[in-house]
């Protein structure tokens, strides 16, 4: 990876950004989940972005992302009401539909709507049971995190429920990258306190990150075989998703994105979608459960750890061998030309 130079057309930062200036425009940039596809009905939804307040609603067959304020006296959209066609301002009636192009001034049916009117807008794309988006309007698609398993036959796709943690996205990711945490933060759901040397690993860098596989005896749950040599592979898009394929016996495949969506440098939303070639009859609500489970696990270790950023500077923590990921990682997000330390 070589370093990104950041761009001389500045993206408009939100008032009271939590971010280094320099980060949140490199940052603001990228593609990140801001909502499950199957919550964006008729009535507009919340969502927050590297600190920027976005307001989601459908317009007939498309999804609108766009500044969650209304342009003639600030009042929030996400306070109004929505059809599925358009959403309506609570203070004044102004509607706003596809493109975010304001259709209807109540108080002046017959004149011509100023340009003005029109909400800033960013990219939708729908992808793996998320609705994700950039703060860049010219933000490629093709730049999107990949799950390799998610449109193949014979595979379950499931979007779990978001969940919230009171830490960096940055720090969330590298636990999720860490293979030595099992046997002690995971011990009540899939981790084994008997089984915590870590085998020799070794991630190879891509163009969008870096991936690694990694063999183990842990085995992937608690009814899964202990006598088998378990292959885990991640992948990592940078900045903040990353995809873990675990490969179970008789070919099995549980494919898992983990995606952290930055909502202000402190809190971050964890979007997590799961592919898989097995168990189709358990319910979702058990596959939910256990996600959560596993999470919480996580969450409380991520909301204590000190510093609250993620030091990018390889002087700042002691790493051992089992960190190659988390060294390769922080390494990345140099390369992106981030700032050390990753906060404000």
């Amino acid at each position: 990876m070589t370093a990104i130079t950041p761009p001389r057309t500045l993206l408009s930062q939100p008032h009271g950004c939590t971010f280094d200036p320099g980060d949140w425009q490199i940052l603001a940039r990228h593609w990140y989940p801001v909502a499950l596809t199957r919550d964006i009905g008729t009535d507009p939804v919340g969502a927050q972005l590297l600190d920027q307040p976005l307001v989601i609603y459908r317009a007939g067959d498309d999804i609108v992302i766009a500044n969650d304020l209304c342009p003639h006296r600030g009042v929030p959209l996400t306070a109004g009401t929505g059809d599925g066609t358009a959403i309506a301002c609570r203070f004044h009636g102004l509607r706003f539909g596809a493109a975010g192009r304001c259709v209807a001034v109540p108080a002046h049916p017959d004149r011509k709507i100023p340009d003005r009117l029109h909400l800033t807008t960013y990219p939708a794309v729908e992808r793996y049971g998320l609705v994700w988006t950039s703060l860049d309007p010219a933000a490629d698609p093709e730049s999107l995190p990949v799950m390799r398993y998610w449109d193949k036959p014979g595979f379950q796709q499931i979007a779990c429920p978001a969940l919230d943690a009171a830490a960096c996205a940055s720090r969330q990711v590298e636990g999720f990258l860490d293979v030595a945490h099992f046997g002690f933060v995971h011990a009540n759901t899939f981790g084994d306190p008997t089984n915590v040397v870590v085998p020799d690993y070794q991630p190879k860098r891509t163009d969008y990150g870096f991936e690694a596989d990694y063999y183990s005896t842990l085995a992937a749950g608690p009814s899964a075989p202990a006598d088998f040599l378990w292959l885990r592979r991640w992948e990592l898009f940078v900045p903040f998703t990353v995809t873990l394929t675990t490969f179970f016996p008789d070919d099995g495949v549980l494919n898992i994105l983990n995606a952290a969506s930055p909502m202000s440098f402190r809190t971050t939303r964890v979007f997590t979608s799961m592919a898989r070639n097995f168990g189709a009859d358990e319910p979702l609500e058990d596959v939910y459960e256990f996600n959560r489970r596993i999470f919480e696990e996580d969450r409380a270790i991520v909301e204590i750890q000190k510093p609250e950023y993620l030091p990018l500077d390889p002087d700042i923590e002691v790493n051992i061998p089992a960190d190659r990921s988390s060294v390769a990682y922080r390494r990345a997000l140099r390369e992106l030309g981030l700032s050390a330390p990753l906060r404000a």
